[in-house]
């Protein structure tokens, strides 16, 4: 069983639009189960990076048979995450990265697969410090012509989280009968 963790953005929440996308993909295949997480009334990046470890370990779910998914500060959060204890996917969505607030700035990402996916007129996340981070690691970034919150690109993001899904179940597959 693969389980999807899906982190939402700063100011919105788990019924955002696109969490319940990502969702929809994730239901949609066998042997994965989305788990929508929900950090309304948590301001602070360190206080959501602890409420989702804590949820990773209540579940007690196998990393390497986990994706985490987010934007944003749920992006920042997935990449924090995977920096702490490696995963099997990262699929990031303007991932929060090079802000001085935040604990780590910009968190070397340590899943077996990563995409990113980033807008090129983002004037809430600069570009340049996602793009920095996939080069020095080496990672899938489809950059687009969208802003912060990436609803123009929304069919792109689905059709590459749904191929993301299935490269990932693949591995975890592998894994399992390994």
């Amino acid at each position: 069983m693969m389980t999807v963790y899906l982190s939402h953005g700063l100011e919105s929440g788990p019924g955002a639009l696109k969490t319940q996308a990502l969702k929809s993909i994730a239901e949609k295949l066998d042997d994965c189960e989305p788990v929508v997480m929900d950090y309304r009334g948590m301001a602070e990046p360190q206080q959501r990076l602890t409420h989702l470890l804590a949820v990773l370990a209540e579940r007690g779910d196998d990393p390497a048979c986990c994706v985490l998914a987010g934007s944003s500060l749920g992006g920042w959060l997935s990449a924090a995450v995977s920096a702490q204890q490696p995963v099997l996917g990262c699929f990031l969505l303007a991932p929060a990265l090079g802000l001085i607030d935040y604990p780590e700035t910009s968190p070397n990402i340590q899943a077996r697969h990563t995409h990113i996916i980033h807008g090129w007129r983002d004037d809430v996340i600069a570009p340049g410090p996602v793009i920095e981070r996939a080069r020095l690691q080496r990672l899938s970034l489809r950059m687009v012509d969208d802003d912060h919150r990436l609803h123009a690109s929304l069919d792109t993001i689905l059709l590459d989280f749904e191929r993301f899904l299935h490269q990932c179940g693949a591995d975890a597959r592998q894994a399992i009968a390994g």
